[in-house]
């Protein structure tokens, strides 16, 4: 379970770079060109998607990579990346997959237990 939610968690967080990336960019050109912003629609909160498409992906990545070794912490950063990307981009067609990666990691690494040792790591 630990070495599936390193896979999830760092797939969903290389996808969530790509949703990252077009979203500041959107943010970006929406507030330099404001016929653009007027025309396709503008961000409400072009702060917090500035912050939501840097962070998520890298929490995505690290909690991923953290899943073997540090279980429960890798998981509850790959929660809170999912839960970021849904808060700031809503779910859609662009962000359903490392949303969806992204939670199940964190689902399976929460709890995932080790075999070889006495107890899980709560």
């Amino acid at each position: 379970m630990r070495n599936a939610a390193l896979m999830l968690g760092v797939i969903g967080g290389v996808i969530g770079l790509i949703v990252g990336f077009f979203a500041y960019g959107y943010v970006e050109l929406t507030e330099r060109f404001t016929e653009l912003g007027n025309t396709v629609g503008s961000v409400d909160d072009p702060r917090l998607w500035r912050t939501v498409a840097i962070l998520s992906p890298v929490l995505a990545i690290a909690g991923g990579a953290m899943a073997r070794a540090r279980a429960l912490i890798g998981g509850i950063l790959m929660a809170v990346s999912a839960a970021g990307m849904y808060h700031a981009f809503g779910f859609n067609v662009g962000t359903m997959f490392p949303i969806a990666l992204c939670g199940v990691g964190a689902v399976l690494a929460i709890l995932a237990g080790r075999p070889d040792e006495e107890k899980a790591h709560f």
